[in-house]
């Protein structure tokens, strides 16, 4: 008798905005090998000066999983999963050792950097400082840790520089 071996990989899912750590919890539940690296940062609060754990990357995590349908839709069926992201073939596997470098990578508490966040034209809005409220264009960086905003008004432009961490993006509207 021949026994099927199943190929488990990893996998990048995407997660609806800040619904990571309930998609992991609810993945490991279903017995899914799942990781979700987080690093130490400086919380926004005013009020506080703690130090906590933050997703790295944002919206997603990653899933071993051998990606059959019974268990695409069981993954999917998951509340605050998105997808799996991939393309017109299907989703595209993460290799073992780039999954063990992260591991490595936010097992201490060093400071993490990542890519830039924002690229020139990315619609985005101030959440936290003097100007939360304010919606804008992404322009450039300017130096560490900080970008440009423009904001039309009245047929012209004005530009404030914020802190890169008070600035989210805005989903893009299709036109």
């Amino acid at each position: 008798m021949e026994i099927k071996r199943i190929n488990r990989l990893w996998y990048v899912l995407h997660t609806k905005s800040r619904f990571e750590t309930v998609v992991n919890d609810a993945l490991v539940k279903k017995s899914f090998e799942v990781f979700l690296p987080k690093i130490l940062v400086k919380s926004r609060r005013r009020d506080r000066r703690l130090m906590i754990r933050t997703p790295l990357f944002p919206g997603y995590l990653f899933l071993k999983t051998s990606v059959q349908s019974s268990e695409h839709v069981e993954i999917l069926k998951t509340g605050g999963a998105v997808r799996l992201i991939g393309n017109k073939e299907g989703p595209i596997p993460v290799a073992a050792e780039t999954i063990e470098s992260l591991k490595i990578m936010v097992a201490g508490d060093n400071e993490v950097l990542t890519g830039a966040r924002f690229k020139k034209g990315d619609p985005v809005t101030v959440v936290y400082g003097p100007f939360a409220g304010l919606t804008g264009t992404f322009v450039q960086y300017r130096g560490k840790a900080r970008v440009v905003v423009t904001i039309e008004a009245l047929k012209q432009f004005a530009a404030v520089d914020v802190k890169e961490e008070d600035v989210e993006r805005l989903p893009k509207i299709l036109s």
